[in-house]
């Protein structure tokens, strides 16, 4: 593995880090709340950090919490708490400008008490634009937008943007609601498109990074990564799959949206699941999967044949006839998406955007055919970067093994992350050390 300066010579572009972290300190988060939205929702707050106890050993049916979550290195610790401190290793770390997500933000945004959610979010948004302020050459950070109603979205959204300065937003894709969990762009509580509206009139990307242990089968009473892997790739895939059946990427092709922290090998997969389902039940396809165009006459015949007299019964042939099921009122899955062939599924990805850590070794799969758009996320802040300043070394690792080539790596780490904030708000960049080079990138 190469260092870091050395690598940094060989590039003639920047590195951009789509998804650092801060960690919070709850305490002072919990000032800012009480500040913010009163008492009531600061004490509600403050006990719903989902950690591991030991005085809650685990239970069966319970759900492992996280545990040992952040850097003993005591400079990287801190560096995860004091965006001060990342900003002044910018350069000893290799990157150029970062975008920096909230860690205590996966609870707020998920509260189920209307209030405390709403005020939590409140707080900590104000308390990130405090703790970024001056910095804005080299750091941004992400505000967090509870989505558990449209008009809550768009009333923090709006207050993000104009009253504390954001750029960037992170939205709660998958939001629970009694014994369900709402996706929100497919089979919704609400409609949800005038958030997305508001983004594009905002200006900000989607970025959406919601856990999902604890759902589902990732429900292990104790072991902690049985519910970490793939935590955030099933969350990402849940949303991008409505996001598609559910027409937005259709009705809304100006909108950017980003899957953080999950990779972009189950987003490859998908995309080829989309095309071959397509093509199998597509609109002008899935009238020959009916039921009603099986031959009697050769139907009965066979089972004469090959039955062994165990089908001769005419009410059992004929529940065998039929045996597929009975269909919904509309037959078209597809009815939203305005999909008219595979190049059109294909062509509803290019808003798309997938975090995918240095470590990953399945980030070469996005170059493949077609070509997907993977942002390096560095997950500064959390327990797999070992070390801050091997970031930029492990990523370009891929360059060195022959996995990706000095294109490839410069739009992974580079311009792709450029075009997801950047196509969205020209102005995104402006006043920061990328400014010129994301000028040019998005005026080519």
């Amino acid at each position: 593995m190469g260092d870091v300066a050395s690598i940094r010579a060989e590039l003639d572009h920047p590195v951009i880090d789509a998804d650092g972290h801060v960690v919070e300190a709850l305490p002072v988060v919990v000032d800012y709340i009480r500040r913010v939205a009163g008492d009531a929702a600061a004490d509600r707050f403050l006990p719903s950090s989902v950690t591991f106890s030991t005085e809650d050993a685990p239970t069966q049916g319970s759900v492992m919490a996280p545990w040992w979550t952040v850097p003993t290195n005591a400079r990287d610790r801190a560096t995860s708490f004091l965006p001060s401190l990342l900003h002044e290793r910018m350069d000893e770390i290799g990157i150029d400008f970062g975008i920096l997500y909230s860690s205590v933000g996966l609870i707020a945004f998920s509260h189920g008490d209307d209030a405390t959610r709403r005020g939590a979010c409140r707080g900590l948004n104000t308390y990130l634009a405090d703790l970024l302020d001056g910095l804005g050459d080299r750091l941004t950070s992400a505000a967090v937008i509870p989505t558990h109603t449209p008009e809550e979205a768009i009333a923090e959204l709006e207050h993000a943007v104009h009253q504390l300065g954001f750029k960037a937003v992170m939205l709660n894709d998958v939001v629970a609601r009694g014994g369900w969990y709402d996706v929100l762009a497919l089979d919704s509580a609400h409609d949800y498109d005038p958030v997305w509206q508001a983004c594009i009139e905002l200006g900000v990307a989607v970025t959406v990074h919601s856990p999902s242990w604890g759902i589902g089968l990732r429900q292990s009473s104790s072991r902690y990564m049985y519910n970490h892997v793939g935590n955030f790739a099933a969350s990402a895939d849940a949303f991008a799959k409505a996001l598609f059946f559910g027409g937005v990427t259709n009705r809304f092709p100006d909108l950017h949206v980003a899957f953080l922290e999950c990779g972009v090998s189950w987003a490859v997969q998908l995309v080829g699941d989309l095309v071959d389902r397509w093509q199998k039940r597509g609109p002008d396809r899935i009238d020959r999967l009916d039921p009603r165009h099986l031959d009697p006459v050769e139907w009965n015949e066979l089972l004469d044949r090959y039955g062994r007299g165990l089908f001769d019964d005419p009410a059992v042939r004929a529940t065998m006839a039929a045996q597929s099921g009975q269909p919904p009122a509309s037959t078209d899955d597809f009815r939203a998406t305005g999909v008219t062939s595979p190049t059109d599924i294909i062509r509803q990805f290019d808003g798309l955007f997938f975090g995918c850590e240095a470590d990953d070794a399945t980030i070469p799969w996005a170059f493949g055919e077609p070509t997907l758009q993977p942002i390096l996320g560095s997950d500064i802040g959390h327990w797999d970067v070992t070390d801050a300043t091997e970031v930029v070394p492990e990523a370009w690792e891929l360059v060195e093994d022959g996995k990706l080539t000095r294109d490839q790596f410069r739009a992974f780490a580079c311009d792709n992350a450029i075009r997801l904030h950047g196509g969205m708000n020209p102005a995104f960049f402006d006043g920061t050390r990328v400014e010129a080079y994301a000028r040019e990138l998005l005026s080519g």
